[in-house]
């Protein structure tokens, strides 16, 4: 494997039969090994496919308060079900291209990336679970029920940005 730096990256194709390891900063926990630099145009694309998983999101009822309550309660198996098929495709996808050693668009390899266990990892989703259980949002369908008309979650969208704010600002204190 070679290590891509800002000296060799003209020089490294991804062609190649082993994979580029690109050096991230030790803090960063969710690297992006992406090399093929796009333009802004290029980012239509994720606008199109959240757009698009928003309608789904609408469609299916994955950001309906009333839902999202009846889990937590464990009234309806609605919303496990689609956490469930959610893991499951992710699962099955991961096993596809660790299997066949799949590219990305750009003929990139795909690389992921070890993950250690921390306890903070815990106490943030207990936190981030308590949290979507009293707002009946999380992160993902905030910007689908704002769209929808229910105005009032953007008290919860400002709340959600506060917290990663005061996160950033306590990072280092915080188990990891």
């Amino acid at each position: 494997m070679k290590t891509l730096t800002k000296e060799n990256i003209e020089l490294i194709t991804t062609t190649e039969e082993q994979p580029v390891v690109v050096q991230h900063p030790l803090e960063c926990e969710a690297p992006n090994d992406q090399l093929a630099r796009e333009n802004w145009t290029s980012n239509l694309k994720y606008t199109v496919v959240g757009i698009l998983f928003g309608i789904v999101f609408v469609k299916a009822e994955i950001i309906s308060w009333y839902r999202i309550q009846e889990m937590f309660r464990l009234h309806s198996f609605h919303m496990y079900g689609v956490i469930g098929t959610a893991v499951i495709t992710g699962i099955i996808s991961v096993w596809i291209i660790k299997r066949f050693n799949l590219k990305t668009l750009q003929g990139e390899t795909v690389v992921f990336h070890k993950k250690e266990f921390h306890w903070g990892n815990v106490i943030g989703g207990l936190l981030f679970g308590l949290g979507w259980a009293l707002t009946g949002a999380c992160p993902g369908p905030l910007f689908a029920q704002i769209g929808s008309g229910f105005l009032a979650v953007i008290i919860t969208l400002l709340s959600a940005i506060t917290g990663t704010w005061v996160y950033g600002r306590l990072r280092e204190k915080l188990p990891h």
